[in-house]
């Protein structure tokens, strides 16, 4: 089935055909900064993939608490235009086309089930490291949104008196150091400097490192996915798992009762995982 997809986001918008099987043709332009002008770039470039390629659908990844009962995406986002309201039968009425709209996490979760570090399972947890803690839960090969659309918001779990976000982002931990020493260095960079032993930079990594894996080991002994995968630009880093791996084995150790291991992986499809995603989603929804 022959695509339209788009992925929004705050400060780009893609787009993709998906056809045989694969995204094609990708590309992005800057989001707007009003209703008018989104309503007037997604029909533009719906129309002109039309041009080339006879599509089923449109498949959308978006920002915000997206209720596919209603059509309204709730929450709120970098573009606070596309909230509150039926976005869902305001694109079909411009596209005259069925359309399927899924939460950016989620659908970078869905793309990883289909066809990156998931694929081949029925069940998974996704964390979204970034400048929160985001995340999705699968069950079943399907988002579990559950009854308020806060499946998978794992960064407002509570470790410790204050919030996993708070704890574990890299955004967070940089803030941290960069309070104690003056600096402004990104996370990436404390990171690093632990490794080369910086007393703070190690505090404060051992502080992301731990907060993770005790949520990491708490979604496995809740859900008990088959596996857990580590998204955002922190994933990449290859010192990341064997890390989180260690805190969960302390973890673990403590137990009086046997404890299941968590089987982590890094997300495969990166910049490709929402667009890929929504097709899946797509798929899902529309399948008659």
């Amino acid at each position: 089935m022959n695509l339209a997809v788009i992925d929004i986001g705050g400060t780009t918008i893609k787009f993709a055909t998906w056809k045989e099987n694969k995204l094609q043709n990708k590309h992005s332009v800057k989001t707007p900064s009003n209703l008018e002008d989104f309503y007037q770039i997604l029909t533009t470039e719906v129309k002109n993939i039309q041009k080339s390629t006879p599509i089923k659908g449109v498949a959308i990844s978006s920002p915000g608490a997206v209720n596919k009962k209603t059509g309204i995406i709730g929450g709120s986002s970098a573009l606070p235009y596309i909230h509150n309201f039926n976005i869902v039968s305001e694109l079909e009425k411009r596209f005259n086309l069925p359309i399927s709209i899924e939460n950016d996490a989620n659908s970078a979760a869905l793309g990883e089930l289909a066809a990156g570090s998931g694929k081949g399972h029925d069940s998974l947890a996704f964390f979204v490291i970034g400048t929160g803690i985001g995340g999705a839960i699968i069950i079943n090969q399907k988002i579990w949104h559950g009854a308020h659309l806060f499946g998978g918001e794992f960064g407002y779990m509570i470790i410790n008196g204050n919030q996993l976000s708070n704890l574990a982002s890299p955004v967070s931990m940089a803030r941290r150091y960069n309070e104690q020493t003056g600096k402004s260095l990104d996370g990436k960079t404390v990171f690093e400097l632990a490794d080369k032993g910086d007393v703070i930079a190690e505090k404060e990594r051992d502080t992301l490192l731990h907060s993770l894996a005790i949520a990491i080991f708490n979604i496995q002994h809740s859900f008990d996915p088959e596996k857990i995968i580590l998204g955002g630009g922190i994933s990449n880093n290859p010192k990341l798992i064997p890390l989180l791996n260690q805190e969960i084995e302390k973890l673990r150790s403590k137990m009086q009762i046997t404890s299941v291991k968590p089987l982590l992986a890094p997300c495969k499809l990166t910049s490709d995982a929402n667009l890929r995603g929504a097709v899946a989603d797509f798929e899902q929804e529309h399948q008659h």
